[in-house]
């Protein structure tokens, strides 16, 4: 009787103890550092659609602009190291630590890599109207005017802001940086003649050529790219120039090694997809989509890289 008695109460234990749920058990919020409309925005809304099919959960992106990608990232570094909370990191990510004098968390730390998702060029482009029609003619109007001419970024720290202040320094002209919230923002005022000069990412611009809305005067990696013909590389006018944009997405650092796992292995089939490629790789985007030690060793690579550059040519965040 005892032992009856026993094993009925273990049964009921068992019984009253809820099932671990499978990962995901609940919709996945992709924080995105920038106001919609922008390159980062629209990966992220890309790939998350073809996430959520793989994991049979929705990908929701969610937009939290502000202090160079820091508002958006911190949230995500406190968040609950479960899966459920990514942010998708570009090119700002590896270079807030040299470029920020205060930084809410250790970027080394507080994070675990998922997946890197692609790479590619930015593009500096101009309105049609503009008189701009090569580098050659902006870096002889900024000669003969120092100061006057503005080029856009999506915040502080991003690949445009640091694109623009490598430019300056070295094709050694004196341009004004005017810092946005996001890609879109910065696109609205460009198109609408207040600002003159965009180093924008391919994915934020690449439509906008396309439809003869902005002209594409050179393109920031060292060769041209082949998804933007007869857009020539900017380092064949100012030598040594070159910037590359990135995605990756990260998840708060702890998160156990299975969620990564299975995180990874989705964002890996929807960056493989046709329908992603079909909406990426025009824009130059070079689809990379490895394991997540990938994500970690580019980005390492980049954060030296950029050290040493921000240092040496004094760039400011502001």
């Amino acid at each position: 009787m005892r032992r009856l008695a026993a094993f009925a109460c273990a049964a009921a234990a068992l019984a009253s103890t809820p099932a671990l749920a499978a990962f995901p058990e609940k919709p996945i919020r992709l924080v995105v550092p920038f106001a919609p409309g922008g390159g980062t925005d629209l990966i992220a809304r890309t790939l998350g659609a073809g996430m959520g099919q793989a994991l049979g959960q929705q990908v929701l992106v969610d937009n939290k602009p502000g202090a160079g990608t820091l508002i958006g990232t911190d949230a995500v570094a406190k968040s609950p190291a479960d899966g459920h909370t990514l942010v998708m990191a570009s090119f700002a990510h590896a270079v807030n630590p040299t470029l920020q004098p205060k930084m809410p968390f250790d970027t080394d730390k507080a994070f675990t890599p998922v997946i890197l998702v692609g790479r590619g060029p930015n593009v500096l482009v101009v309105r049609p109207e503009s008189p701009y029609k090569t580098v050659a003619d902006v870096i002889a109007a900024a000669k003969a005017n120092p100061g006057k001419l503005t080029f856009a970024s999506q915040g502080n720290g991003t690949s445009a802001h640091l694109a623009g202040e490598m430019f300056k320094n070295y094709a050694k002209v004196d341009i004004t940086h005017v810092p946005y919230r996001g890609a879109g923002p910065a696109m609205t005022d460009l198109l609408g003649g207040q600002v003159d000069l965009f180093f924008g990412t391919a994915a934020a611009v690449a439509a906008f050529v396309d439809s003869g809305k902005l002209r594409a005067l050179g393109v920031t990696t060292p060769q041209p790219s082949p998804a933007l013909k007869g857009v020539p590389a900017i380092a064949d006018t100012v030598s040594g120039f070159q910037v590359e944009s990135w995605y990756g997405i990260y998840a708060p650092a702890g998160t156990p090694a299975d969620v990564v796992t299975k995180l990874n292995a989705a964002a890996r089939t929807a960056a493989q997809s046709p329908e992603f490629k079909a909406k990426v790789e025009h824009e130059g985007l070079v689809i990379s989509a490895g394991p997540p030690a990938e994500l970690e060793a580019y980005v390492r690579a980049e954060q030296a890289r950029w050290a040493r550059i921000v240092k040496e040519n004094n760039i400011k965040a502001d």
